[in-house]
């Protein structure tokens, strides 16, 4: 199958909210338990909290499809604290279909979509050893940890990585 990268929009909204579901579960149940996926999974993924992250007007939310099926989904926004810098909020695809350049298509073109960034920033789970592979092949390096302890925060810790960006 074929997946096109695309600007998503309010129609996808179901089907990036199952994918996400899906992806998290399968991604960190192992890490952090059911419960508190769920718990995320509310929080993060509301329908409310996606329409929200779609209508950002300093932000890219990307959707890979084939025409049937959403097999994939980026999201990232400019950086309120720090100058020229793209935080990369999501990258996910669907278990099935990792490994086939989905999540390689929708993260080339967020690395294009904000012009003004000279880096791209993320935070990840330390123990998730196959996105931190996945993000060092795309040129991201180990910058420094948070513990995620903050007022509204997870709670989660998190290796932060960075990418400088090419201008284009």
């Amino acid at each position: 199958m074929v997946y096109f990268v695309r600007t998503a929009s309010e129609r996808d909204l179901d089907k990036v909210r199952a994918l996400l579901v899906e992806t998290f579960h399968a991604t960190y149940d192992a890490l952090l338990g059911a419960p508190k996926v769920d718990e995320l999974v509310a929080t993060l993924f509301s329908p409310a909290a996606l329409k929200t992250r779609m209508a950002n007007k300093n932000a890219e939310f990307l959707v890979a499809d084939d025409g049937k099926e959403i097999g994939g989904v980026g999201y990232a926004a400019m950086s309120g604290e720090m100058t020229k810098t793209v935080m990369l909020h999501l990258l996910y695809v669907r278990p099935a279909l990792q490994r086939e350049g989905i999540g390689r298509d929708i993260f080339a073109e967020l690395e294009t979509c904000f012009p003004a960034a000279e880096i791209m920033r993320l935070e990840v789970e330390p123990r998730n050893e196959a996105a931190i592979g996945f993000y060092h092949q795309l040129g991201f390096a180990d910058v420094g940890r948070s513990e995620n302890n903050g007022p509204g925060q997870s709670g989660i810790p998190a290796l932060i990585l960075e990418k400088p960006l090419a201008s284009y």
